[in-house]
């Protein structure tokens, strides 16, 4: 099965973005099977884009309750784990979705605060800004921009709220998001190395990231 989605990866990837980006994608894959290593591009985006701020009336697109989070979380397709929910929601997060009648169709997260990205590492940012992360789409929406919207929606909300805008990041191999976040006007500003083995982690913060407070640092160790 592993054999299978490797190669399904491959296929795509040389489909979509050519040879020497599936040569890069696989040299990250690879290093990864002898040591934790990630690159992080970082960006941001502060301006809206009205173009994004239109979707099919068909569709609820709002900030979703607690009590709506639980429950849409009972569908395993939308890939929202109790776990998880708890420790976002214990942490003030909010999840923006777009909700077809009563499936879940996209939903991303947003927070103000230092928010984990693995169960050694957290990423930091300056807090005028707002952190969008897991953003998601149930297969049988994608290809309808629902991603860009929901976080364009999001942004709106924020920047009317007094936010400086969205701080993120994507990992320099994921070439299908970089696209979409691209796309809608993200702009980076930097890049975050971690190579990491044995619970010991080496990280190196670009120059650009000062700009936004963005860093990434063990739970309550600094790095």
């Amino acid at each position: 099965m592993k054999i299978q989605k490797s190669i399904h990866v491959i296929q795509t990837d040389l489909k979509q973005f050519g040879i020497a980006k599936t040569i890069y994608d696989l040299a990250f894959r690879s290093s990864n099977l002898l040591a934790y290593f990630k690159i992080l591009r970082c960006m941001a985006l502060d301006t809206v884009d009205p173009s994004f701020l239109k979707t099919s009336a068909r569709y609820d697109c709002k900030f979703l309750n607690e009590d709506e989070l639980f429950e849409l979380a009972k569908d395993r397709e939308s890939e929202l784990p109790r776990d998880f929910l708890l420790e976002a929601l214990r942490n003030g997060d909010q999840c923006f979705g777009i909700m077809d009648g009563d499936k879940l169709a996209s939903y991303g997260w947003y927070s103000n605060e230092p928010t984990n990205i693995s169960d050694d590492l957290r990423f930091h940012f300056d807090k005028r800004c707002i952190y969008m992360y897991r953003g998601f789409t149930r297969p049988g929406y994608r290809g309808q921009h629902l991603h860009a919207i929901g976080m364009t929606m999001a942004l709106n909300h924020y920047l009317n709220s007094g936010s400086k805008g969205l701080v993120s990041y994507v990992e320099d191999n994921n070439f299908a998001s970089l696209k979409s976040v691209y796309r809608m006007g993200f702009i980076d500003f930097g890049k975050i190395y971690i190579l990491g083995g044995f619970s010991r982690y080496l990280i190196h913060c670009s120059p650009g990231c000062e700009d936004y407070g963005v860093s990434v640092m063990r739970h309550n160790v600094a790095t």
